[in-house]
């Protein structure tokens, strides 16, 4: 199950607000207390396993601030980035399943499994799914003056014998998996050229050194804007709120096609199903608020939510379907 079928199977993001914002705790049906009890009685740590400055970490900060006023607590961003995020996860993993120790994620942690095979951890088990909160497609584009004007030009260019070149953020980020799914997907081939992150990747195709960008929706935007880049599509499986005029890949022929990076956040496992919820409940209220929504917008995410059940089935889900193509084409962690 992908994000975007949770997403569909919730009611509209807009009114869903409403009714949080709005709505008491739930009382616990045996002690008429509400979800966590008095949790917390102190500051909560948000681990993010990315440096300073980043997506991730940038929603992470907008969220703990919010939820720190929400809940009265401080909530601490503390950055342990490393290993692909592996050496954050373990911290979390290894943490008091108490509620006060929580990781933020992209759906890089469900990629990890199949590029690293072993972990100091199982990312399936070892973690309590807390809530989904935003997410971005990738776009796959190219610079103003390429040969490619379509979707269907890189697809007939892929099987032409001289496959165009893709830069993505790196071997096994959801951008480079785009890459591979489009080429299994399509029958077709692209050249995937890695890069140390998402911004030198850009530079790159604008520079000329690579002939299609797949970046985030984040990173594209401005160039999009200034007529630097064209987009030929997004990766989600319906078009984004944010480029409504440029179709999804499903809409081109490959019905399906969804590579969503999904954001969410994930306590220890056997934190107590109260504290899960009220940190459901609470992050929910806070993604709901009108200025909340709007800041993220502003840096290129949609706002999402999910019940923690629905946010387990995501992460394991991708595991399964991104540790399958990892294996399928050969990749190996770097």
């Amino acid at each position: 199950m992908k994000l975007s079928s949770v997403v569909r199977c919730l009611a509209a993001i807009s009114l869903l607000g409403v009714a949080l914002a709005g709505m008491p705790a739930r009382a616990n049906a045996n002690t008429g207390a509400a979800p966590g009890g008095d949790f917390p009685q102190r500051p909560i740590r948000l681990v993010v396993t990315f440096p300073p400055g980043g997506g991730t970490d940038t929603l992470a900060r907008v969220i703990g601030t919010e939820l720190g006023r929400s809940l009265g607590q401080a909530v601490v961003v503390d950055n342990r980035p490393g290993a692909s995020g592996n050496i954050g996860a373990e911290l979390v993993a290894r943490s008091p399943a108490d509620g006060y120790t929580l990781l933020v994620v992209n759906s890089s942690f469900a990629i990890n499994p199949g590029v690293f095979r072993k972990l100091p951890f199982e990312p399936g088990k070892d973690f309590s799914a807390v809530i989904a909160f935003a997410s971005v497609p990738s776009v796959i584009a190219v610079p103003e003056h390429s040969p490619i004007h379509g979707f269907k030009d890189l697809i007939a260019a892929g099987r032409s014998g001289k496959p165009p070149s893709y830069a993505s953020c790196g071997n096994g980020t959801p951008q480079h998996l785009a890459g591979e799914l489009l080429k299994i997907s399509a029958r077709t081939d692209l050249l995937h050229i890695p890069y140390k992150g998402c911004a030198p990747a850009m530079t790159d195709v604008l520079g000329g050194q690579a002939d299609v960008s797949i970046n985030t929706l984040t990173n594209t935007l401005p160039y999009l804007k200034t007529g630097k880049l064209r987009a030929l599509a997004v990766t989600s499986r319906g078009r984004s709120p944010f480029l409504p005029e440029v179709p999804a890949v499903s809409e081109l022929g490959l019905p399906g096609y969804d590579v969503d990076q999904w954001f969410g956040i994930l306590a220890p496992a056997g934190t107590s199903p109260e504290v899960v919820q009220k940190l459901n409940l609470e992050i929910a209220r806070v993604i709901a608020r009108p200025e909340v929504r709007a800041n993220l917008a502003n840096l290129g995410f949609a706002t999402t939510h999910s019940t923690p059940a629905q946010f387990q089935r995501v992460v394991n889900a991708d595991i399964a379907r991104w540790t399958k193509l990892a294996l399928r084409i050969g990749l190996k962690a770097d």
